[in-house]
């Protein structure tokens, strides 16, 4: 990005603090600048000194020749702010501060440092950074004592420790970068900057991050997303148990009070890979970047020992992995090899020799049986390990569906088969030292495979609520906060839900005992019984809840019974009366527990899991961050079930995924739509087939002063942009927001445009588009860039007729238009109608900027803009006409 340019390619750089003394912070870094081969200008900055390391010394910025780009601070905390805003008005675009304090004193003036930058528009890494090295710039501006070999990952740390370790760890390896960066603080230059430089920079192909926390959910959202389009984004998260959160918040300052089972749900949803150690987060990129897109999650094992193989399948079941299922033909075929267990895992015996392993391999790759090939050996006195790994290489490259398959190989043992080892490696195939690890490499392929489907899939339209029911929805909200309820048990919610077309079981509140005996004989028996207390809300864990009660009297004594209990046990608890309800049918059905509740950094996340007294968010639930649309909430519940938050849908009686996730992605739309919901929580959710209601519910309400802007870590639809309008012949269309279901209606869009009008759009030509390419124009950021489709009024059978795009750039100083009309709908006012939408949406978002490009021969695009007060500037030896609107 523009704004971190001279962060990440100075021209010159100053060293404030520069200084001869040995194992000083301006010392280190400064041997580290001098050493690295930084072919631009450096200037040390040093009161005392004529001189630093033999190079020209300067008292102040003020007092230097030049006024440097990039400047590094390696001075104490309190000398901060003055130098902040001496280097801010010398001009100075970028800082990095490696002041390692973390003391009242040092947060104090964070503020005033971020002050004194934004006022001068300078960008500052740090505090706590350990600073920056770029291999192919020859630039290292760190504290670290180790430097970093040029390779294709970014590696972006919050801490300075782990940068320390990982260099070290690299440099043994023989792994090389293209960035490391210490993100220290981040009070201003985040992961979410620096995920949106890695991604367009040329030298890398995968990001590799460390974190311990996150403090803008949206900002880091928007971004991950981004850069997971272009490059494999993976991630450590450090703080995953309570204890080390609290750790972790200690040592860099920063909160840390996301569940982890959050944070890995925001890693899952922004298409990213989330590993557990440095170690692992190597093997991960390694295996992803030396293998074929996985097809599917099939896992055939081929092995020469039992014992390696069942630890294999072990580490597999364990992440929720699954073996491929073959089929009797290939078995037949398999055994006819003299193979000892022809189904998977495929053992070949332990005389298996490579003739028998190159055989087995070719049946596999012959049948598509399988997506992936893990391929194991051990030790034998039958057959040299790097002669089996010449001949595996052989038949696997030589094999005409080569790229249909993963292969990943196990050479067992150290010295006899390290040389096989290193072999497989050169090949571009992932090879691992022990069974475990190579089953824990396959998984992280479908992981990342799962979590960019999750990115890049196509969801089905889910017919929405109404708008008249929305606002009945948030009428009714706003006359319950206005009474001062903001606590809804069964009774009240109910009302909400049927807004939502939730199916609720009837609920009646009652007062005393001989009111609930007397609604139970109106109700019809068996009756559930339960108590209603704001300071109650778990019933069943103070013996709140009585079922199956068959006639008055049980409903008499067991009110009685209740009331009375909780006077004695839990003096403090305000009874607000008893709720009584028809027992639910629970034949063949299942009971759920889903919950809502609004984590401090994402915002409202969704839980659904089996329900339970003993119920724990981060062991029993899978979670969601809304917005969830159909095919989202599917992911949810597919991911419960793998995880044995849910039960397998067992036959005749077995429940309807697809009601589930509907119920969820409802769920998540009233989320949306109800601000002022804090906390949500549904036990039990009867669920029987394709019938759903919900049983029990209470409510948690926040007031309007306390609800954060961006309360949800992703924007979702905004439904108030959709505007109705008549064009110049009387037709009436609809201007809205793209959405990812309108993928289709957009691919026979750009078919019924021109290929004259397409070349002006794209400066190439274009063929038909296929569903990544049309996946990346219809399922947008809605949070960093705009498309508004102009919709044709026909319900039954819509039609887009036309497209504007507004990308801004991630600080939205500026952004870039385009416009595309149906060709045969020119003149009529259409194009007018987008570029004023997208004009208007500009403004109200606070971007400073539009430009377009366009032909010097599109005349019609040119007129228009410069009549809505572009300013265009046409060189016609590029061919280019660009396109200016200063908001």
């Amino acid at each position: 990005m523009s704004d971190l340019n001279a962060l990440f390619s100075p021209s010159s750089i100053a060293v404030v603090g520069a200084t001869e003394r040995r194992q000083s912070a301006g010392n280190i870094v400064f041997r580290n600048l001098i050493n690295s081969g930084y072919s631009g200008i450096i200037l040390p900055i040093n009161t005392k000194r004529r001189s630093v390391c033999g190079v020209l010394a300067y008292s102040s910025i003020d007092k230097a020749p030049i006024v440097p780009e990039l400047a590094i601070l390696c001075t104490q905390s309190k000398h901060n702010p003055a130098l902040i805003e001496e280097l801010g008005s010398a001009g100075v675009k970028a800082v990095i501060i490696v002041d390692s304090q973390t003391s009242q004193e040092s947060l104090e003036i964070e503020s005033e440092l971020l002050e004194s930058a934004k006022r001068y528009g300078m960008r500052i890494l740090g505090p706590n950074s350990l600073g920056l090295i770029l291999p192919w710039k020859n630039l290292n501006l760190s504290l670290s004592p180790i430097s970093a070999q040029q390779g294709s990952l970014a590696f972006v740390s919050q801490s300075a420790a782990i940068c320390s370790t990982v260099l070290d760890w690299a440099k043994d390896k023989q792994i090389g970068f293209s960035a490391f960066v210490s993100v220290g603080r981040g009070i201003d230059i985040d992961f979410a900057d620096l995920l949106d430089t890695l991604a367009l920079d040329s030298k890398t192909r995968a990001i590799l991050v460390y974190v311990d926390s996150i403090v803008d959910a949206r900002k880091f959202m928007s971004a991950a997303r981004a850069a997971s389009r272009n490059r494999r984004v993976l991630v450590v998260k450090g703080g995953r148990s309570p204890e080390g959160a609290l750790a972790a918040s200690r040592h860099s300052g920063l909160p840390n009070t996301t569940m982890d089972v959050v944070f890995d749900s925001a890693i899952k949803r922004s298409g990213m890979l989330r590993v557990h150690n440095t170690h692992e987060l190597f093997a991960a990129v390694e295996t992803l970047t030396h293998s074929v897109p996985l097809r599917g999650e099939r896992l055939t094992i081929v092995t020469n020992g039992g014992g390696p193989a069942i630890m294999a399948v072990d580490s597999l079941s364990d992440r929720g992995g699954k073996l491929a299922d073959l089929s009797v033909e290939l078995q037949q075929r398999l055994l006819s090899l003299n193979v000892t267990e022809a189904s998977n895992p495929i053992d070949l015996g332990g005389d298996a020799t490579a003739k028998r392993y190159v055989d087995t391999l070719t049946a596999l790759m012959d049948s598509e049986e399988t997506d992936a090939i893990l391929v194991m050996h051990s030790p034998t006195a039958v057959v040299d390990p790097l002669d089996m790994a010449t001949q595996v290489l052989d038949v696997v490259k030589a094999h005409p569906k080569r790229k249909r398959y993963n292969i990943l190989t196990n050479w067992t043992g150290e010295s006899s088969t390290v040389g096989a080892r290193k072999k497989i490696n050169a090949e571009g195939i992932p090879t691992y030292r022990t069974p475990e690890s190579a089953a824990v490499a396959f998984m992280h392929l479908v992981e990342y495979r799962r979590n960019q489907r999750q990115l890049m899939q196509t969801p089905s339209s889910l017919e929405g609520i109404s708008v008249e029911e929305k606002v009945k929805a948030e009428q009714w909200l706003n006359q319950q906060i206005s009474k001062g309820d903001t606590h809804l048990g069964p009774h009240t919610a109910a009302e909400l839900f049927t807004h939502y077309g939730f199916d609720v079981l009837p609920t009646w509140h009652v007062k005393d005992a001989l009111q609930a005996s007397e609604k139970a004989s109106e109700v019809g028996f068996p009756i559930a019984l339960k108590i209603q207390s704001k300071q109650l809300s778990r019933k069943s864990d103070v013996h709140g809840v009585q079922l199956n009660l068959r006639s008055q009297q049980e409903v008499y004594e067991a009110a009685t019974t209740m009331l009375q209990r909780i006077s004695i046990e839990h003096p403090d608890a305000l009874v607000d009366g008893l709720i009584v309800q028809a027992m639910a049918p629970r034949a063949g059905a299942i009971e759920l527990r889903v919950r809502v509740f609004t984590d401090p950094v994402f915002g409202p996340v969704i839980c659904v899991g089996q329900g339970g007294r003993q119920w724990d968010v981060a062991r029993d639930a899978s979670i969601g961050l809304p917005p969830l649309n159909q095919a989202l909430a599917r992911y949810l519940v597919i991911g419960a079930i793998q995880n044995r938050h849910l039960p397998q849908p067992q036959f005749p009686n077995a429940y309807d995924i697809d009601t589930l996730a509907e119920f969820l992605s409802k769920l998540s739309q009233m989320v949306i739509d109800c601000r002022a919901i804090e906390q949500l929580d549904i036990h039990p959710v009867i669920l029987s087939g394709k019938q759903l209601t919900i049983v029990d519910a209470d409510i948690q309400l926040t007031l309007p002063g306390d609800r954060p802007r961006a309360r949800l870590a992703i924007r979702p639809y905004p439904v108030e942009l959709e505007q109705s309008v008549e064009l110049k012949d009387g037709r009436q269309i609809l201007l809205r927001p793209i959405r990812p279901e309108d993928e289709p209606y957009h691919g026979e869009f750009i078919g019924r445009v021109s290929k004259e009008d397409l070349y002006k759009r794209f400066f190439t030509e274009v063929g038909e588009l296929n569903h990544e390419a049309l996946a990346n124009l219809t399922q947008i950021d809605y949070d960093r860039e705009m498309a508004f489709i102009a919709v044709t009024a026909d319900e039954h059978n819509p039609s887009i007729i036309g497209v504007s795009r507004l990308l801004a750039e991630p600080d939205k100083r500026s952004s870039e238009f385009a416009v595309l009309v149906q060709s045969d709908l020119k003149g009529v006012g259409l194009g007018r109608l987008l570029m004023e939408k997208i004009i208007d949406y500009g403004r109200e978002n606070g971007i400073q900027e539009i430009t377009g490009m366009t032909m010097p021969t599109n005349r019609g695009m040119i007129g228009l803009s410069q009549k809505l007060g572009f300013e265009v500037s046409v060189d016609f030896e590029d061919g280019t006409a660009d396109m200016r609107l200063t908001l």
